[in-house]
């Protein structure tokens, strides 16, 4: 069944910087930051090597779910910069859609600066939010998709969420929603009212955690600390179907009935995780559209997350059907709960 997809949020341009001279600290005293990374204040570190890729997660669903062999678009904003063009073209090569990114010569494209630390392939983004901070969503772009797979808003997000959602209540466009955490942390009662016009949620489980604390839905420690019960409270607001995702301990998806776990694949090793939940958003999601069983959604997901952490930067890892299907015979997935 052919679907159009409009994604819509962020497109940037980043620039990874990976090194091995940061400190790594241990601060399991700070419950929001129990890891930290010191450089020497004045130092100057040599990079042996470095790379630039297309960021942002609209942009990086996007492109997952073309070379899925969907069909998607772009809804963002960019400046009449070098950087913009480099957006624009690099999706526009990838086969995504970029009539709906729109130019603004009046503002800086997004750009990131991401320290990759070697040691963990883990990172530090910097980022600068200028042009799509300032992105107005009009109605008249939101017509004629299937789909809208909505993730971070900046800027006057609020009223953008409820132009988008009212224009997909108006055309009965489905809604995937994977919001961002500041999203989560300004208006959480937004979100979590919007949940019952959302098909598919993706969220990791600090991000599950926010919501459901900050909204006053839960307040119970251990209770939070089981995924069943994240994916169930969370579901019981409307969504079809709920993904969630914990780094190395892998990832849950829910659908009412069944609920299914699997286990962090990295057929390629670890190097960058910067593009892995919106490659594990891309990957589940394609397999979503397909009409797959939730099982292989979640294998898709893995797949595509895994394979994406073996370079770096979101993109250059993406898996097509063929190979999405061969990693993720390789996935270890079990059910844990069948109703």
């Amino acid at each position: 069944m052919h679907q159009r997809i409009l994604c819509i949020g962020s497109a940037s341009k980043d620039i990874f910087f990976p090194t091995e001279e940061g400190v790594i600290i241990e601060t399991p005293e700070d419950i929001r930051s129990q890891t930290k990374v010191a450089f020497e204040l004045g130092g100057k570190f040599r990079c042996q090597e470095r790379a630039e890729a297309v960021g942002g997660v609209a942009a990086n669903v996007a492109q997952g779910l073309v070379r899925m062999d969907h069909e998607a678009s772009v809804y963002s904003q960019v400046g009449s910069d070098e950087t913009g063009s480099f957006i624009v073209k690099t999706l526009q090569g990838s086969g995504v859609q970029t009539d709906r990114i729109v130019v603004d010569q009046s503002v800086s494209t997004d750009l990131s600066g991401i320290v990759v630390i070697r040691q963990t392939g883990d990172r530090i983004i910097f980022h600068n939010r200028e042009a799509n901070d300032k992105l107005i969503v009009r109605d008249e772009a939101l017509q004629g998709f299937s789909w809208f797979y909505v993730s971070a808003l900046n800027g006057a997000w609020r009223e953008n969420w409820r132009t988008i959602f009212r224009a997909a209540e108006k055309s009965k466009t489905k809604i995937a929603l994977n919001p961002g955490q500041h999203n989560l942390k300004e208006d959480p009662r937004l979100i979590l009212e919007s949940l019952p016009h959302v098909s598919a949620l993706f969220l990791n489980k600090d991000e599950a955690l926010e919501l459901l604390l900050a909204g006053g839905v839960a307040t119970d420690a251990k209770m939070l600390n089981d995924e069943l019960y994240l994916v169930q409270a969370l579901h019981d607001f409307g969504p079809e179907i709920i993904s969630l995702t914990d780094g190395k301990r892998g990832a849950w998806v829910y659908d009412g009935r069944e609920l299914w776990h699997g286990q962090v694949y990295e057929p390629r090793g670890l190097v960058d995780t910067t593009g892995a939940g919106d490659a594990f958003g891309s990957g589940f999601f394609s397999a979503y559209l397909y009409r797959y069983p939730i099982e292989k959604c979640l294998r898709y997901g893995i797949a595509n997350g895994g394979s994406v952490v073996g370079s770096y930067g979101a993109s250059s890892g993406l898996l097509n059907q063929t190979t999405a299907e061969s990693y993720g015979r390789e996935i270890h997935a079990t059910l844990l709960a069948n109703r």
